[in-house]
């Protein structure tokens, strides 16, 4: 049994980095466009731009959670994304009471650990970041092949 779940752990984590991905780039394009409900606190309307800091916010949100999604740059983006949402925990909830559950952060507390958990585990399978370090693995290894051999 537990061989099993090694062998589909890859495939487990990027399913998990396919829903976070999206739910974070859809948060994202909620706050930017109006749409799905918009933003927070616009009654469906869209955070003007350049905005400090909820504009900035959805577009890391946005791009971010769309490389998340796609598994491609997944460390990075997910870095980055982690550390927003760790911000916005702490500028925006955090001052209105200690817990998350009192303040309103626990979706910035959420996304914040799920994706600093994907920095450290990567884009799992299904990703692009995979197709990508194949093709480069495959390329160095047709241009050693081409090499002369030294006598």
């Amino acid at each position: 049994m537990t061989d099993r779940l090694n062998r589909a752990q890859p495939y487990a984590i990027g399913l998990f980095r396919i829903v976070i991905g999206l739910l974070f780039a859809v948060h994202g394009a909620a706050s930017l466009f109006g749409v799905l409900g918009g933003a927070a606190g616009t009654h469906g309307g869209s955070i003007p731009s350049g905005t400090w800091p909820g504009w900035y916010a959805a577009v890391i949100q946005l791009v971010g959670g769309a490389l998340v999604l796609l598994g491609l740059g997944t460390r990075g983006a997910a870095f980055i994304a982690s550390g927003s949402m760790a911000y916005a925990y702490f500028d925006v909830h955090q001052s209105a009471a200690l817990w998350p559950i009192q303040n309103g952060g626990e979706l910035s507390v959420l996304f914040c650990w799920t994706m600093l958990l994907l920095v450290f585990t990567g884009s799992g399978a299904l990703g692009l970041d995979r197709l990508f370090a194949g093709r480069t693995a495959a390329s160095r290894a047709d241009e050693r092949a081409s090499e002369p051999v030294a006598a």
